[in-house]
């Protein structure tokens, strides 16, 4: 190797380098960093720009230049350069009062971020507060706080990417227009946005589960911390105890499932040994002081079926007559078409692949249809009950559903599995 090519090589690792720490930041820190700058503009979309022109100019530099020591810190410091740029404008002079502590300089080149409070609970109780349409709340702390994309969230809550993107900007001008105040709400307004605040973690564990590949966190980090967070700041919920049960439990079995090879695992042929045993222990700490505070809801449920699910781990066995007890509970107490599906898997497991296929027959077709796990769950009971055909048709439009690249191999082996490629319709 010439000279020549040895110092293109070392350029193009160092942008690979680059580009890749760009990516990680983003994924792990923007929704952090648009909570710190958000905060002190009180306008989301301001903070949101000066963020993208600073991931921008690090997609320019670090590949060139070499990432810094400190990326976060050197992304807060450009995008509050940008975000200082805008408040010294002549427009904004005129029509904003001068603000100390905002307008001061500091010394960015030594910030630390790490040193500064998390505000992100902070900014998803304004995205809950009263003025923003219900049905934008928990998308919009997903997308601003949690960092997650228009096309995530609406795949998340069945909606075309282009009505979630509008729907998100129009709640973004909402709390800009209404003057919400950016702090944590006094405690006899925290029930009223508690709700929202649970399903947006909620939100982004099941997003982070779905995620699979070089984009994937090895666990779902955001939904772990904010869930535990939450635990502190409304000790007495106990919902807030339930979800952080949940997605620990969850959580714990994220290492079986994928095996050595990337490949999807189903839980039940997981391996119970790789399951993580300090967040299973910690998750029924949670259960057990929600239990203690007499008032069942929808993630105590949930938590309970997931724990159920863990217990494997010294029984051998799943207990499925108490995981159908516990499906009907909550499909009783906050039915949903996820809930109804677990509740047909449940059902196939004890009375019967047919009795299963009869609860996914009485769900609404019009939802079901574009529903993933109903078409997955359909093809696997289809194909229990030796109906084979039907059942290669439900997994072809399971597999086209699929986002995930290992769960679609999987399926796709399950389906080649049925009859060779060249009989499939």
């Amino acid at each position: 190797m010439t000279t020549s090519e040895g110092r293109a090589a070392t350029a193009v690792a160092a942008g690979t380098e680059g580009r890749a720490a760009a990516a990680v930041a983003a994924r792990d820190s923007y929704g952090r960093l648009l909570a710190l700058l958000s905060t002190t503009t009180s306008d989301i979309v301001w903070a949101e720009d000066a963020l993208a022109d600073a991931f921008e100019r690090a997609l320019r530099s670090w590949p060139e230049q070499g990432v810094p020591n400190n990326p976060t810190g050197w992304l807060l410091t450009v995008a509050r350069n940008r975000l200082r740029d805008h408040w010294k404008s002549a427009q904004w002079q005129r029509s904003v009062p001068l603000d100390v502590e905002r307008d001061t300089p500091v010394h960015l080149d030594t910030l630390d971020p790490d040193a500064i409070p998390d505000r992100r609970l902070e900014l998803m109780l304004v995205c809950a507060h009263p003025a923003i349409e219900r049905a934008a709340r928990t998308p919009l702390m997903l997308n601003t706080v949690l960092g997650f994309t228009a096309e995530q969230v609406g795949r998340a809550f069945s909606t075309p990417t282009s009505t979630m993107a509008t729907r998100l900007v129009r709640a973004k001008r909402r709390i800009k227009a209404t003057g919400i105040p950016f702090r944590i709400p006094d405690r006899s307004d925290l029930p009223d946005r508690m709700a929202a605040v649970l399903e947006a973690i909620y939100g982004a564990y099941v997003i982070d589960w779905a995620t699979t590949g070089p984009q994937a966190r090895p666990v779902p980090t955001e939904a772990l911390h904010l869930a535990e967070v939450l635990t502190t700041l409304v000790p007495d919920d106990p919902e807030a105890h339930g979800l952080a049960a949940l997605v620990q439990l969850s959580a714990a079995r994220l290492p079986a499932r994928l095996d050595e090879h990337g490949r999807f695992v189903p839980l039940a042929e997981q391996d119970p040994t790789r399951w993580n045993e300090l967040l299973i222990h910690r998750a029924h700490q949670h259960l057990r002081t929600a239990h203690a505070r007499r008032h069942l809801g929808r993630f105590q449920l949930e938590a309970a079926v997931q724990a159920v699910h863990c217990a494997r781990r010294h029984t051998g066995t799943t207990d499925w007559p108490a995981l159908l007890d516990l499906h009907r509970a909550l499909h009783t107490l906050a039915p949903s078409l996820g809930g109804a599906v677990a509740l047909a898997v449940a059902t196939a497991e004890v009375e019967g692949p047919a009795a299963g296929l009869t609860r996914l027959d009485e769900l609404p077709n019009d939802r079901a249809r574009r529903f993933q796990p109903a078409k997955a769950a359909r093809a696997h009971l289809l194909e229990r009950l030796g109906r084979h055909t039907e059942a290669a048709a439900a997994y072809d439009s399971a597999i086209a559903l699929t986002h995930d690249p290992a769960e679609r191999g999987y399926l796709e082996h399950r389906r080649a599995r049925l009859c060779p490629a060249h009989d499939r319709p």
